[in-house]
């Protein structure tokens, strides 16, 4: 135990150095939701996520819907609808995406408690392609949560220059109660580093039924220029 303790406390850290460093031409939109690294068995859900970044050149609308479940007791594979509002305010359907969401350790085991993320996303009416995959940590002190992701994207396609994208996420949240807990998220990307206030919200209902929300207001602090998104989401697992 101690030595996969030490094992996955190294290729964390060596995972998140790669992150940092690697080289990249992300557009900067990082802020999304931050996971998680729990499955929980037979687990059900849909969900429904909405980012807003506003700059000075104007502001860019997305939406994700989309459902699945667990697929064994530590895994559990989503599929997922993305819109986007294009220049003239029209919004459409931007992409299609694919989630492996994958819990490492049984939780409580560790130190902290791992996961693994993998995505796949196809644009809709381009020869577009989007990897992503990385760690999910979380560990509790007392009545404070910190978690964390780091991860590695590719983009690849006919209609794309090929590349290399690195993002990190991190929420370190109070667990005030279950219907208002509040948070402090930061948010890194290429020429992108964002902090702001959230919360995470959760109303339990019978069995193994539940509804989660969510929302943050990230503001970059990274460059002078107007740079500011909101995030939205609810989840209902049943």
């Amino acid at each position: 135990m101690k030595a996969l303790n030490l094992y996955l406390a190294l290729s964390f850290t060596v995972f998140c150095l790669l992150v940092l460093s690697t080289p990249a031409k992300a557009d900067g939109i990082v802020v999304d939701k931050v996971y998680h690294p729990y499955v929980l068995p037979f687990e059900r859900e849909f969900e429904w996520r909405l980012v807003s970044h506003q700059t000075d050149s104007g502001n860019i609308l997305a939406q994700r819907l989309g459902g699945g479940g667990a697929i064994n007791d530590t895994m559990a594979l989503e599929g997922y609808l993305v819109g986007e509002r294009d220049d003239n305010g029209d919004f459409g359907l931007e992409a299609y995406e694919l989630e492996l969401r994958w819990q490492l350790i049984e939780q409580g085991k560790l130190w902290a408690d791992w996961g693994a993320l993998f995505e796949l996303e196809k644009k809709h009416n381009e020869d577009v392609y989007e990897a992503t995959s990385g760690f999910v940590i979380e560990k509790e002190f007392g009545k404070t949560s910190l978690t964390m992701n780091a991860f590695l994207v590719y983009e690849w396609g006919q209609d794309i220059q090929n590349e290399w994208e690195s993002e990190f996420r991190a929420q370190y949240r109070y667990r005030y109660r279950s219907a208002f807990q509040p948070s402090i998220e930061v948010y890194v990307g290429e020429d992108f580093v964002g902090i702001g206030p959230g919360f995470i919200g959760l109303q339990r209902f019978d069995g193994q039924k539940q509804l989660k929300w969510e929302a943050g207001f990230i503001t970059e602090i990274s460059q002078s220029e107007k740079n500011h998104s909101f995030r939205l989401a609810l989840e209902f697992e049943f």
